[in-house]
């Protein structure tokens, strides 16, 4: 066979360099479709996972793991379905800098509905309106540990999300809490993640699909169906906790969620960041296979003398830029030369990444499992229910608490589509998110003023006497 051309060979390099960006989209089904284990007496909202709770950031997945998106019908009926079962909840009407939740009523109050065969009510479902974890505070007297941070009325936006009334960010939920506290030990060696990537023999169709391309013609979008088949499914992992779980398929939607924004497939709705493919200029060079993903950070965690008070600060999540290189028998990570481009916009999604949170939830539901799984692995780590005296058996145990079930994750289907910068397209891969609770729980300092142990005598002192579920 007669070698291609010095000029054939640049063309092809073209498209293999920054050509049409074959995205992982994560796209999602229309309803909650997929398996949700039966509750006890409706205990987390009946069969469809409590009050279509497994609907994140507007994706579904369908009984054989392929993710699709919702459509506006079905998002509609969500946000009906969600806004109707806050009616009944009995939440503080006002926003509160410190909301304080029990997790003893929390427990007593989950095996009180299950001896009643009764469903769980929704302030509990949401625990208490909180917006996220700043403080635990232990109460041995109480025989309680009490998660505090800011709090506020739970409202449903118009994508069908729970939200803060004033900030827009989403609450904390039980089932995610749960599921923290379950995996915790699971997420101990390799932390929680999940990925998306192309299968090593998709990395080899799409380089021979490419390798017979003269130049994409009058018509990409015939090349680019072409680089759909040959690059084929991608598969999704999930790590730390069970695939079938809501916090699995959190993680997965942000990293759908952040691929489609920095692909130019949706925007971002923030105006500081706009798509990667934007920022590359024309004539300009990027990555074949840029590689983003979110990674969680926090400062270390303050404790009191007594490790009765903990106080969690300078939660941040970053985005990093990896440069991959397809190679026979896969994807070889970081072995390409470095792309200023995607590293310019992986500083932009860091720093606009609480604005962006409030634009799709989905970013912050992120960080509430973030904040979540490090509450579960401080807990575990420093025991602090045998220091309390509470058991929270109620809440380990499956078969009495059976969480719902959701199909898991399993492929996403390859999409191509492209824009043209001077002579050449653009082609994208793979990311993921990663973060390891125990570093963080591990890394605590005591707090160098008296505030923090302060601040838990208060807590604990505007308990009301007839101690509800949530207080300000």
């Amino acid at each position: 066979m007669t070698p291609p051309s010095r000029a054939l060979q640049s063309r092809l390099l073209g498209l293999r360099r920054v050509v049409a960006y074959v995205c992982m989209t994560v796209l999602c089904t229309a309803a909650l479709t997929g398996r949700a284990a039966a509750q006890f007496g409706g205990g987390f909202g009946g069969g469809r996972g409590g009050f279509g709770f497994g609907a994140v950031g507007g994706i579904s997945i369908d009984t054989d793991g392929i993710l699709r998106s919702m459509d506006a019908g079905a998002v509609e009926a969500l946000a009906k379905e969600r806004r109707a079962a806050l009616a009944d909840a009995r939440l503080p009407a006002k926003p509160g800098e410190l909301r304080k939740v029990s997790l003893a009523k929390m427990i007593t109050a989950v095996a009180d509905k299950a001896a009643k065969s009764q469903p769980l009510p929704v302030e509990l479902l949401l625990l208490g309106g909180l917006e996220r974890v700043t403080h635990v505070f232990v109460d041995p007297d109480g025989h309680d540990i009490v998660l505090a941070g800011p709090g506020d009325k739970p409202i449903v936006d118009a994508a069908g999300n729970f939200v803060a009334a004033g900030s827009g960010r989403p609450l904390l939920l039980l089932e995610d809490l749960i599921v923290a506290l379950r995996s915790i030990e699971q997420a101990r060696a390799g932390g929680i993640q999940c990925s998306i990537d192309p299968t090593p023999e998709g990395i080899a169709r799409l380089q021979k699909f490419l390798a017979a391309q003269k130049t994409m013609g009058p018509a990409p979008q015939a090349v680019f169906r072409g680089m759909e088949e040959a690059l084929g499914p991608q598969q999704v992992r999930v790590g730390g906790v069970p695939a079938d779980s809501r916090f699995a398929r959190v993680l997965v939607a942000a990293d759908y969620r952040m691929k489609r924004i920095g692909m130019g497939l949706e925007p971002s709705g923030v105006k500081e960041l706009p798509s990667y493919l934007a920022m590359v200029p024309a004539g300009g060079r990027a990555s074949s296979l840029p590689r983003f993903w979110l990674e969680a950070e926090y400062d270390p965690i303050a404790r009191d003398a007594d490790e009765l008070a903990w106080r969690l600060s300078g939660r941040r999540m970053k985005c990093l830029t990896e440069t991959d290189v397809a190679a026979r028998g896969g994807i070889q990570r970081g072995a390409g030369a470095a792309d200023a481009v995607a590293e310019k916009w992986c500083a932009a999604m860091t720093k606009q990444y609480d604005i962006l949170s409030t634009k799709q939830p989905v970013f912050g539901e992120l960080l509430n499992c973030v904040d979540l799984a490090v509450v579960a692995a401080l807990i575990k780590g420093r025991q602090l229910d045998g220091r309390a005296g509470l058991d929270l058996g109620p809440l380990m145990d499956a078969g009495k608490l059976p969480l719902p079930r959701y199909d898991a994750p399993a492929t996403v289907p390859t999409v191509a589509s492209g824009i043209k910068k001077g002579t050449t397209w653009v082609l994208s891969a793979s990311g993921g998110v990663q973060f390891q609770p125990w570093a963080f729980a591990a890394n605590s300092a005591a707090a160098a003023d008296l505030d923090l142990t302060a601040t838990r005598t208060a807590a604990l002192t505007a308990r009301p006497a007839t101690a509800p579920l949530a207080w300000d």
